[in-house]
């Protein structure tokens, strides 16, 4: 089995918390043995922008949702030299709201303080550490679904109350659901974003609005993990859409 090669590698992960035994939630050492092993195989690190020629062994890191675990894993990856890309819903940061979407309707119920996000001053103080801050739209909507109208509101709205409120250039978007298609793709073009990653996204690195990532989940070991960003195991993949 070959890995992905001289080829970018991005990993996603939602949750990074010790107590919460869900597909989405990795626990933070997990997340550095991942990154550690994949650096010890000949990646480096990198940041988005350094993803979307499609070439070198650049490692990446993004965090969809920002929830609040995601800051105990970070530490952990800076001692290994990562930044990582944290994607934040707008509408929640206000308040470090909790996601509250259909899907995870019944985690809302048991587990409601592990679906907390980071406010705005936590993502600045991220941002400060390096951490790059992307956008997850506002609402964390199945974009496909929105009229033209809404998926413009969700992706350009988003940018600009990133911007305005981390004070740097927004320049990611992340899909929620890995869910999207052509309107949504050229609207994020439009809006000024310098790229898109999708799950599992695009392993040509043809359209820089279809840059592929890996989702790790809860449970995943080490051959797991390697299956997922070999070529062979990245196809499969690829039927999956991925979580919030």
């Amino acid at each position: 089995m070959r890995a992905i090669g001289k080829r970018p590698l991005v990993l996603c992960y939602h949750a990074a918390s010790t107590t919460w035994v869900h597909s989405l939630s990795v626990p933070g050492q997990e997340i550095a043995h991942h990154v550690s092993w994949f650096l010890k195989k000949g990646y480096r690190p990198g940041k988005g922008e350094d993803v979307i020629s499609g070439t070198g062994r650049v490692l990446h890191i993004t965090f969809d949702d920002a929830f609040v675990s995601v800051a105990q894993a970070l530490p952990l990856l800076e001692d290994l030299g990562v930044r990582a890309t944290v994607f934040v819903c707008s509408g929640l940061a206000d308040q470090g709201r909790e996601l509250d979407v259909p899907e995870l309707a019944h985690e809302a119920e048991t587990h409601p303080e592990e679906l907390r996000t980071l406010d705005w001053e936590a993502l600045r103080e991220l941002a400060e550490r390096g951490h790059a801050i992307g956008s997850h739209t506002i609402t964390h909507p199945h974009l496909s679904r929105l009229s033209d109208e809404e998926i413009e509101r969700e992706l350009y709205l988003s940018k600009a109350q990133i911007e305005q409120e981390i004070g740097r250039p927004c320049l990611f978007l992340a899909y929620p659901y890995g869910d999207h298609d052509a309107r949504v793709r050229e609207v994020a073009r439009r809006a000024g974003y310098l790229a898109a990653f999708g799950l599992p996204g695009d392993r040509s690195f043809r359209d820089p609005f279809l840059l592929p990532r890996a989702g790790i989940w809860r449970g995943n070991g080490r051959p797991r993990v390697w299956l997922k960003t070999s070529a062979a195991g990245y196809a499969l993949s690829a039927w999956r859409r991925g979580g919030p």
